[in-house]
């Protein structure tokens, strides 16, 4: 395959200087306002972490602190005994962890107030964790027990009381910091907002007028194009488009004035070649018919009227209307299997009229295929060749059963008569007439050979007509056909 090289587009490149002479500064603007407030969101965002982490320090660590030392000192926690020391109850971890927090915070501030409270605050907790040697202390030697509650009440609950007052004042003093910062954020909003609207404002008018121009330059063209394209669409084909742009846009014009001029030639040739297909669907739809059938069953009308049986040759001319009908379609070449079952009755009912010592008929379709669709006279030109060459060459009453039914994806019909059959040489010499092999030299293949054509042409390979025949009991046709 050919790689047909494309050519830089002056439009495209018009267009490119206009997204980024309009993108450049919005995205400048865009950046601008989110460095602010990205600026301002990590501040908060650290306040409230630091805020949080102290929060859950001022309601827990007090109860924590106290119960772990009154279970210590009364033999609840089982202090002296390593292997059943509880890990979440050491109160030595729960100091050491608090001091890691509280000088992490502090590392992370610059504010004087809160770095003092801070340092107050970590001191306490040197304090208290010297308390806690000393009672955990006397309770490994044992024996200390007035002692180390006196400790528990005047040291240890004194020490968290003071802690838990440090906190308390260190989250105030975040507070107040986070109000500053809120303020500060407000007024960086509203000059943010002052800016982004001004600015916006600027890059607006700048676009609308360096657009109104650019999009001028590519729609007048555009615009003198659809004009003559919708003059030509309406059936005008002397239009001609002039565009001097110097760009694609005088390419296209250039291009469809000799699309014009083809399409003009080619519906002239389309207008001879519709009225050739009239002909020939005219000549195909006559073959397809056979005359001495219509001149038969008008003689068979004219005998019944002059005979005096009206009602018979009212039936037969209704049976004939309604096959003609069907047969035309209005000109259109599907149906449905529903209206093609009503043409096969429609031809069985008026030969039986003809025919009524020899033929008997039974048509069964199943009711979910009825609504699909056919190409009409597939099915009437099968069951004129198993009458003509089956039915009629056999000594005694025939019968011609007609079966419609579904086979998975596909629809799969019948047409089976008890009719004379053919042996092998004739079987053989059909098949070759259907399948085209064979050049049709008498009517007798020339109908099925023309349903097995079009199925094939519609469908494919895999579709269309099959033949079984025995001499003597009769012979049955398959026709397969898709039942999407």
């Amino acid at each position: 395959m050919k790689k047909i090289k494309v050519k830089n587009s002056k439009i495209r490149s018009k267009l490119m200087m206009y997204v980024w002479i309009c993108v450049i500064p919005l995205i400048a603007l865009f950046a601008f306002a989110m460095i602010r407030l990205y600026g301002f969101y990590q501040e908060y965002d650290q306040l409230v972490r630091n805020i949080t982490g102290a929060n859950e320090y001022n309601m827990s660590f007090k109860d924590k602190m106290d119960e772990m030392m009154y279970k210590i000192i009364i033999g609840s926690a089982m202090w002296t005994n390593p292997e059943e020391k509880l890990e979440n109850e050491n109160p030595k971890q729960l100091i050491k962890d608090a001091v890691l927090h509280f000088e992490k915070l502090k590392s992370k501030t610059s504010e004087v107030n809160i770095r003092s409270d801070l340092d107050a605050l970590i001191k306490l907790l040197g304090i208290l964790d010297e308390r806690v040697d000393d009672i955990l202390k006397n309770v490994e030697e044992g024996g200390h027990y007035d002692q180390n509650m006196e400790m528990l009440d005047m040291n240890i609950r004194t020490l968290t009381s003071l802690i838990q007052d440090d906190i308390h004042k260190y989250i105030n003093d975040e507070a107040t910091s986070m109000e500053e910062l809120r303020r500060e954020v407000a007024e960086s909003l509203l000059s943010t907002l002052r800016i982004t609207i001004v600015s916006f404002i600027v890059i607006i008018l700048f676009i609308y007028f360096f657009s109104n121009k650019l999009s001028k330059s590519i729609t007048d063209p555009v615009t003198k194009l659809c004009d003559m394209t919708e003059k030509f669409a309406g059936g005008d084909f002397t239009v001609s488009c002039d565009i001097e742009s110097g760009d694609e846009m005088q390419t296209l014009a250039e291009s469809f004035n000799s699309m014009v001029g083809e399409i003009r030639t080619l519906v002239e040739d389309i207008h001879r070649e519709q009225e050739n297909a009239k002909d020939a669907e005219l000549r195909l739809l006559q073959e397809q018919i056979n005359p001495h059938f219509l001149y038969n069953t008008l003689d068979a009308i004219l005998w019944m009227t002059e005979s005096g049986e009206n009602k018979k040759a009212i039936q037969i001319i209704q049976e004939l209307s309604s096959f003609f009908r069907i047969s035309l379609s209005k000109g259109e070449s599907e149906i449905t299997i529903r209206n093609e079952r009503e043409h096969v009755k429609n031809y069985l009912e008026i030969q039986r009229y003809r025919y009524q010592d020899i033929l008997d008929y039974d048509i069964d379709f199943d009711e979910e295929i009825l609504d699909l669709h056919i190409q009409k006279l597939t099915l009437q030109p099968i069951v004129e060749n198993a009458l003509y060459h089956g039915i009629k060459n056999k000594r005694g009453g025939g019968k011609i059963t007609v079966r419609g039914k579904s086979m998975g994806r596909d629809v799969l019909f019948e047409i089976e008569d008890n009719g004379k059959g053919m042996d092998e040489a004739e079987l053989k010499h059909l098949r070759g007439l259907i399948s085209g092999e064979i050049a049709s030299e008498d009517q007798r293949g020339f109908g099925m050979a023309n349903v097995e054509k079009r199925l094939e042409m519609l469908y494919g390979s895999e579709y269309g007509i099959t033949v079984e025949s025995e001499l003597g009991v009769g012979t049955k046709v398959r026709v397969r056909i898709p039942g999407d």
